[in-house]
């Protein structure tokens, strides 16, 4: 993966400012770096102005089949710029997180593609949690993780409250959300918070890596797979078996699935297309 201090700018909606999300296209890979790295890449509302257009444009481009999400300079996202516009002591948080936070976590977790967030250092609040909403984490050794809402009275927004629990059980997710304490990233892949944590130099070239895998690989069955194991979590074991075979009656009629066997039987790479 590019540096990202070479990666193609995003217009920005101020002309005379740094563009606060820089877009580039690697093959088949989109690249979206988090672009105010004096603020540590912090959300403000010209950040979110660019991001989910340039995701919608990721899930509308047939020609993406990967995207990585990732931070310019040496943090990921230190979550919401507290000092942005409209974010004062008398800022209506909730209506904030509806204009901006709903939208860009859903985005994220029914993208018709792998997302891969490379974390290269911390991600803090709501950029912890957008971390969280991807369908890869992967660390850097120095990254970490801070659930910070509680240090200014809030709770965890982003997805937080639905990812922690599941990823890492009530306990944990308790005890990151009060505390607020910083997690490393070699603690959170060893309980299971995130995919993988790598030194800080093999970061970029282990996201494009992984990134081009995925590529290659069914964009339609993987982004089933994310939907039917988020469906099967409130399910008992008879429906999910269930659901199982109604995905898998629907997948089995498309040419992926033919294309698959065909390779298989020839001993060939396969060429998927379906999205």
């Amino acid at each position: 993966m590019s540096d990202p201090s070479n990666l193609a700018a995003a217009v920005s909606p101020d002309a005379a400012a740094p563009a606060p999300l820089l877009v580039a296209r690697h093959g088949a890979v989109a690249v979206l770096t988090l672009n105010r790295p004096a603020s540590l890449n912090s959300f403000t509302a010209a950040m979110h102005a660019l991001l989910l257009p340039a995701l919608q444009a990721a899930a509308d481009d047939s020609a993406v089949r990967a995207v990585i999400i990732t931070g310019a300079g040496r943090g990921f996202c230190a979550g919401q710029d507290l000092a942005d516009p409209g974010m004062g002591a008398d800022a209506d948080v909730g209506a904030v997180v509806e204009r901006h936070y709903k939208p860009l976590a859903e985005r994220v977790r029914t993208m018709p593609v792998p997302v891969i967030a490379a974390v290269n250092g911390v991600a803090a609040g709501a950029g912890a949690n957008f971390a969280l909403c991807c369908d890869f984490v992967l660390a850097a050794r120095s990254a970490s993780f801070i659930q910070a809402f509680s240090k200014i009275g809030l709770v965890p927004d982003c997805g937080g409250t639905w990812l922690l629990p599941r990823l890492v059980g009530r306990a944990r997710a308790i005890g990151l959300a009060m505390s607020g304490d910083k997690l490393p990233a070699e603690e959170a892949e060893r309980i299971g918070l995130i995919w993988k944590c790598v030194d800080d130099a093999a970061l970029p070239d282990t996201a494009m890596a992984l990134a081009n895998r995925l590529a290659a690989m069914s964009s339609k069955a993987l982004a089933e797979t994310r939907l039917a194991i988020d469906a099967a979590l409130p399910l008992d074991f008879a429906a999910a078996l269930s659901r199982e075979a109604q995905v898998q009656g629907r997948m089995g009629r498309g040419a992926d699935f033919a294309e698959g066997v065909a390779a298989f039987l020839a001993k060939r790479p396969a060429v998927f297309r379906d999205r």
